[in-house]
């Protein structure tokens, strides 16, 4: 499978660049040529319009033609609180239909591998 990969900074960027010389609809359809697309950990940084603009086009045009796997340490029904309603109920709506919703709970487990000494190597 072709993956594309994303933060959502990284995803604002990749678009923004695109709309300084006006490929966005070519960066776009490049971007969901892949399989499954990834966007990670929404919601851990503060969301600009930009971000959320960027992040509906590529749901919008991925919509029933691609996969999209979207990370996030909140539900996507509270994804108006971190960016705009509009864009977030649109992007949401597009998201959730045919979705698996895969909800997870716990300590960290980087978290708790380092509070326990594993995978830590003292300096001397």
């Amino acid at each position: 499978m072709r993956v594309s990969w994303f933060t959502l900074e990284t995803l604002s960027a990749a678009i923004g660049k695109s709309k300084v010389d006006g490929s966005t609809a070519r960066t776009v359809a490049r971007i969901c040529r892949a399989d499954l697309i990834v966007i990670d950990d929404i919601g851990l940084l503060p969301v600009g319009e930009d971000a959320a603009e960027a992040f509906y086009r590529i749901i919008d045009a991925a919509y029933e033609r691609r996969s999209i796997a979207v990370t996030s340490n909140i539900h996507p029904s509270g994804f108006d609180t971190i960016m705009p309603k509009t864009l977030a109920g649109a992007s949401t709506d597009r998201l959730m239909h045919h979705a698996h919703l895969v909800s997870t709970s716990g300590d960290s487990h980087r978290l708790a591998e380092a509070l326990a000494g594993k995978g830590v190597v003292p300096l001397n």
